[in-house]
């Protein structure tokens, strides 16, 4: 037996502000379980009015139904809700972004240059994809005995992700990343190089970080565009690599670390690392300077 101490659904939505197709929505749809009268009229306790008033709220905020649902289950907490739906927006927003980018990267190509910008821009989805793309042709330095932070080195540094506003011209250089990172050759070449000896380091963490000194070392010279040259941050590359192989630095090492490291000289993966700096910005990116440090080895050595 109902209640008389029930709401109709008029009331309800007198109450509450909310129209009555709405409510019957919110009934059809499970946020809201209405009682039956003998004349099977729905029929509401108190504690609806501040459920749906609820309802209302969360739905002000862009909430959808699922989401709604599962708050008022106790399945998700409110927080963990606005959470997710915020970053649904920051998604879409960085979407949009992506896309305004490419618009404007094609309007303002030259009109000899537009057909070929178009194909090149048009083979990029968004930058969320385009992103995808080039930590799959990382991914397999990130596997083996190789540190977490090692790891996330490379991704980071390898592949960069989108600006969340990126310019027309960041757009256009992500795009020839993602055309270089689908090129298999290229990531033949990285596994047959970068990874090579790895399984005879003991601490490739301690590695790693040494050369990474090395190339803050040669960075103000990368950015000033100095010529690669033998000097101390090339001194510092080298004893790092040494260690690493319990090896001393002699012209024979030189040598032998300049030809296992020739592919990374490569210009496909020179044009790789000068466009993973124009998506960056940074004025001596690490891929850029690691191939100076390369480069004075060479000139170290001839």
């Amino acid at each position: 037996m109902v209640s008389t101490d029930t709401l109709g659904i008029g009331d309800l939505a007198s109450r509450t502000g909310v129209p009555i197709r709405t409510i019957r929505f919110y009934c059809d749809e499970g946020l809201l379980e209405p009682a039956r009268s003998t004349g099977g009229h729905r029929r509401f306790d108190a504690a609806t009015v501040d459920r749906l008033n609820l309802i209302r709220r969360l739905r002000g905020l862009g909430l959808g139904l699922r989401s709604i649902a599962d708050i008022l289950a106790g399945q998700r907490s409110l927080a963990e809700a606005v959470a997710a739906e915020r970053a649904a927006l920051d998604r879409e927003v960085t979407t949009l972004a992506w896309r305004r980018s490419v618009l404007r990267a094609v309007e303002e190509a030259p009109l000899a240059d537009r057909t070929t910008r178009l194909q090149l821009l048009s083979a990029v989805q968004d930058g969320f994809s385009a992103h995808e793309t080039l930590v799959r042709l990382w991914r397999p330095m990130t596997t083996g005995p190789i540190p977490p932070d090692t790891a996330r080195m490379f991704l980071d540094i390898g592949a960069p992700r989108p600006p969340e506003l990126p310019t027309p011209e960041q757009v256009v250089a992500y795009a020839e990343l993602v055309l270089l990172a689908s090129d298999r050759a290229l990531a033949t070449r990285l596994r047959a190089s970068t990874l090579v000896d790895h399984d005879r380091i003991a601490d490739l963490g301690a590695l790693h970080a040494a050369v990474g000194a090395a190339c803050e070392l040669a960075a103000p010279r990368v950015a000033a565009g100095a010529r690669a040259t033998p000097g101390p941050a090339l001194d510092r590359f080298v004893a790092a690599h040494a260690a690493a192989l319990n090896a001393r630095d002699t012209p024979e090492f030189r040598r032998a670390l300049n030809r296992r490291t020739a592919a990374d000289r490569h210009p496909r993966l020179r044009r790789y690392w000068h466009l993973a700096g124009e998506v960056t910005g940074e004025p001596a990116p690490v891929g850029v300077t690691h191939t100076w440090l390369l480069d004075a080895l060479d000139h170290s050595v001839s």
